[in-house]
């Protein structure tokens, strides 16, 4: 068992024996509270109100304690139309992803991601000697939860510029590749801390997919054709040409049914025109 197993059953467990634990409805607060500062935003003239909500780790240990939080609720845009994208976006997601998880786990994901950003934040101020002023917001963390989300629903389409139809797999991978360029031309190891959270909440099931497109694509066809040619040899020493792996009527008993074969199984299965869009999928 991996790292990330241990890590989710561990965090599954917690949750199932504190039911309790966990903000419901965590996403709406902190988009109401990003809308919030975003409309203080507009009011202050000095244009100083969000540097008092960053995290900077010389001025939390300054005494400035609020920080530890407040970061979560700093806007990523200024222009009002990309403030109400992100906060829309951040909400469907988030919401989604507290649905599939449950209030508690998600909570704990989000909190994770607050924590690894904390604690980053601590050793690139002290790299520093806490001497350069360093502000930190909670970006990464929001786009971790984009990994976390095309991890789930690989499949969900979204419409790009309102007008495009895109899985949300590949905006995920444009994702990846904006993590990248932020560390590689930023100079900044920020977005590891949304890589890591989100690792640890879904490297369970991200290194097994990624192994199995990495080794059992080239296998299963091979499987098949080994199959096919086991079913063929079969089928020359049966009195029948077909069978129904399902109701195992066949068409040498009834020559008037329709038989085909199925792609999505794995393996090679023979069904009857009754059931070869209703059966479930072999799986060997």
């Amino acid at each position: 068992m991996s790292f990330f197993n241990k890590f989710n059953r561990l965090v599954d467990r917690f949750c199932f024996r504190h039911p309790g634990f966990g903000i419901r409805n965590m996403m709406l607060f902190i988009i109401i509270g990003n809308a919030a500062v975003y409309l203080f935003s507009l009011m202050d003239t000095t244009g100083s109100f969000l540097y008092y909500l960053y995290f900077s780790p010389a001025l939390v240990l300054s005494g400035q304690l609020w920080r530890l939080v407040t970061f979560v609720f700093v806007p990523e845009a200024t222009n009002p139309l990309f403030v109400a994208l992100f906060l829309y976006f951040y909400y469907f997601i988030g919401s989604a992803l507290e649905r599939q998880w449950g209030a508690g786990k998600f909570t704990l994901y989000y909190l994770s991601g607050m924590a690894l950003t904390v604690v980053y934040g601590f050793i690139a101020g002290a790299v520093s000697g806490f001497s350069a002023q360093l502000y930190i917001g909670a970006s990464y963390i929001n786009l971790s939860m984009f990994f976390a989300f095309a991890t789930y629903f690989p499949d969900t389409t979204m419409l790009l510029f309102f007008i495009i139809p895109v899985k949300i797999k590949w905006l995920a991978y444009i994702n990846a590749a904006f993590f990248i360029v932020s560390m590689v031309m930023g100079r900044t190891l920020l977005p590891l801390v949304g890589i890591v959270n989100y690792l640890l909440f879904c490297g369970d099931l991200l290194l097994p997919s990624i192994k199995i497109l990495k080794y059992r694509s080239s296998a299963n066809v091979v499987n098949f054709k080994r199959a096919a040619r086991q079913a063929k040899r079969r089928q020359e020493r049966a009195p029948y040409t077909r069978k129904c792996a399902v109701c195992g009527r066949t068409d040498a008993e009834h020559p008037e049914l329709e038989f085909r074969y199925c792609s999505k199984c794995e393996g090679y299965h023979c069904f009857c025109q009754d059931h070869i869009n209703s059966h479930v999928h072999f799986k060997e």
